[in-house]
């Protein structure tokens, strides 16, 4: 029999206050049980039921994902019972809800749910770190792939005690009471408050009055949170000067590496990663960081700034926000420019990455797609299309609204300082308008800061790229023709729902067995994916032509090797920032500020 450590209270006799307190709050028990075939044993105590709390409504979505996510689908047994134990009727209405036939009598529930990781469902896959992951050695819990809540209840508090096996260790912005429950304020909370438990490594450090704490889980050990917090910190000191005071007493990253890279998910506490695990090279911290610098940010927005649809949430339904841009777009923004002026990024490095998200602005996306619009619709199925652009048109147009704000204001006042404004007359319990945050915006700004927003946020004008990059000495190109010869494989790549795929492929290419649509797997050996393509293909670049190459690449469904030679092209610039050699005093005045926390 397993060893299994319980983090309630064990005995059958309460404390006195005990009955009191459980009367009030929804009681949660969770079984983790590695052995348990992927699926999670939840147990609710209720509080007395009336007629309107009829429905039981598993989450549809969750804040930040930005996915249709319909928990109701892992849900494999829901069964209700009165005090005495005795089965109630129940009724499956829809996909997310259950139906309670006798709801003032119903004292507990009790349910299966599978975990979300490999599921089989072919639409509305759970993003892995916003999911649930169960196996012999960890899990990964978010509360909205784990609980519902009697309709009406959502702002209910309530407590989760966790079974699971002894020597495990438990990561959490989450905090034990006296009698050894998770607590939340209520619904929203638990969802905001992912756990991480297993074997796993623990690292903290300090940032002002602020603690900060990284769990990391590694499947095969390759990946420790000291090492990985070390690296980060000259990051988190950036972070705080950046944003002068942290908006909170603690701070919990938590780290899943496996056989894949899936993403981040920010809380307001918070943030989650789903990553590959490989050794923690230089290059692969630098990625870590980087990301960490955009989920970190968020104990901005939306922590702080955000408007009545992420404070009052509709796990219900799915409900865009047209402030997306504020909450992704803006973080994106600061994580990179809080990376420059804290000496992590140089100058050449911050450009080229400006540079990369104009070209998936351009080459990935629909221009004509207004930010306002891709807010809205991201919950849809055309919205998911565009979902991506809101981290590269929406940071670039950002970048943008920055340099004017500079501008406007005589080098006194940025977005940095207009967002730190923000956060303070707003904080965590006063939401933005939604319908009116724009006009808001642009009294506590300049007039010219309505235009800007009709015309790039909530329109879809070209970006005045050249023009407002031209006023800090940068110089912005298009195309830029260099005259040099670089090493070419003769081919384009797109981003599909699929993948990476070749497109535009050279007859050269074409000759050597390469098709329309072919993923590529590896080049010379080395494996091509997401977060080293453009590695990869700075390496062939920098090749001659004419050098002779071995190709990976999946055609149809199955591998295959290729063998050619490296074509040679132009060295044509797309996209192009660089720092004006002959800029005037003015540019170069307004250049300083910029790269300067005010």
């Amino acid at each position: 029999m397993k060893s299994f450590l319980n983090l309630g209270l064990l005995t059958g006799l309460l404390l006195t206050a005990a009955p009191t307190q459980a009367q009030k709050v929804l009681t949660y028990t969770v079984e983790v049980d590695p052995a348990a075939q992927d699926q999670f044993q939840v147990k609710l105590e209720l509080p007395k039921l009336g007629k309107e709390q009829g429905i039981y409504q598993f989450a549809a979505t969750a804040p930040g994902t930005y996915q249709v996510m319909d928990i109701g689908r892992f849900v494999r047994k829901f069964e209700a019972f009165d005090s005495k134990g005795k089965p109630l009727e129940v009724k499956h209405v829809n996909i997310n809800q259950w139906q309670l036939l006798k709801p003032e009598k119903t004292h507990e529930i009790r349910y299966t749910i599978a975990k979300t990781w490999n599921a089989p469902f072919p639409e509305h896959q759970v993003y892995r770190m916003c999911g649930s992951q169960l196996d012999a050695s960890h899990a990964l819990l978010n509360g909205q792939c784990l609980f519902g809540y009697p309709q009406g209840w959502q702002s209910k508090p309530l407590r989760v005690k966790l079974n699971y096996p002894a020597g495990w260790k438990v990561g959490t912005p989450l905090t034990l009471d006296a009698e050894g429950y998770y607590t939340a304020k209520d619904y929203d909370r638990i969802v905001d408050s992912p756990i991480l438990l297993g074997r796993l490594t623990e690292a903290t450090t300090k940032l002002g009055d602020a603690e900060v704490a990284l769990y990391c889980y590694s499947q095969t050990d390759q990946i420790q949170a000291q090492p990985l917090l070390q690296n980060m910190q000259q990051m988190l000191n950036a972070a705080q000067k950046f944003l002068v005071e942290l908006p909170v007493k603690r701070y919990t990253f938590l780290y899943d590496f496996e056989d894949r890279d899936a993403g981040a998910w920010e809380h307001s506490y918070s943030s989650e990663y789903a990553a590959r695990e490989s050794p923690l090279t230089p290059e692969k911290a630098a990625s870590i960081t980087s990301t960490a610098a955009h989920e970190f940010f968020h104990v901005v927005t939306p922590l702080n700034i955000h408007s009545e649809i992420i404070e009052h949430f509709n796990f219900v339904q799915p409900t865009g926000s047209e402030h997306l841009w504020l909450y992704e777009g803006t973080t994106e923004w600061a994580s990179d420019l809080m990376q420059l002026r804290g000496g992590l990024l140089s100058l050449d490095s911050y450009l080229k990455e400006l540079s990369s998200k104009v070209a998936y602005d351009h080459q990935y996306a629909d221009t004509t797609y207004s930010l306002s619009k891709l807010g809205l619709n991201s919950f849809s199925d055309e919205g998911q299309r565009q979902y991506g652009n809101i981290y590269q048109r929406g940071a670039v147009t950002a970048a943008l609204l920055d340099i004017r704000l500079l501008e406007l204001s005589g080098g006194k006042r940025g977005l940095r300082e207009v967002v730190l404004e923000l956060a303070k007359k707003y904080g965590p319990n006063k939401p933005i308008s939604e319908k009116n945050f724009f006009q808001d915006f642009t009294q506590m700004t300049y007039p010219e800061i309505g235009d800007f927003f009709k015309r790039y946020i909530q329109g879809a004008e070209p970006l005045p790229l050249a023009e407002y990059f031209a006023k800090i000495g940068i110089q912005y190109t298009p195309v830029l023709h260099t005259g040099q010869q670089i090493g070419s494989l003769g081919t384009s790549f797109k981003a599909t729902e699929q993948g990476i795929v070749f497109t535009d492929v050279s007859r050269e290419l074409q000759a050597c067995g390469v098709a329309e649509g072919d993923q590529p797997v590896a080049y010379q050996g080395t494996a091509i994916r997401p977060d080293n393509l453009r590695a990869t293909l700075d390496q062939i670049k920098a090749s001659k032509p004419g050098q002779e190459f071995d190709l990976t690449i999946r055609h149809q469904g199955a591998e295959k090797k290729v063998h050619c030679r490296l074509l040679g092209r132009e060295d044509v610039k797309r996209y192009n920032f660089a720092v004006l050699p002959n800029a005037t005093p003015a540019q170069l005045a307004l250049r300083q500020v910029w790269m300067t926390n005010l």
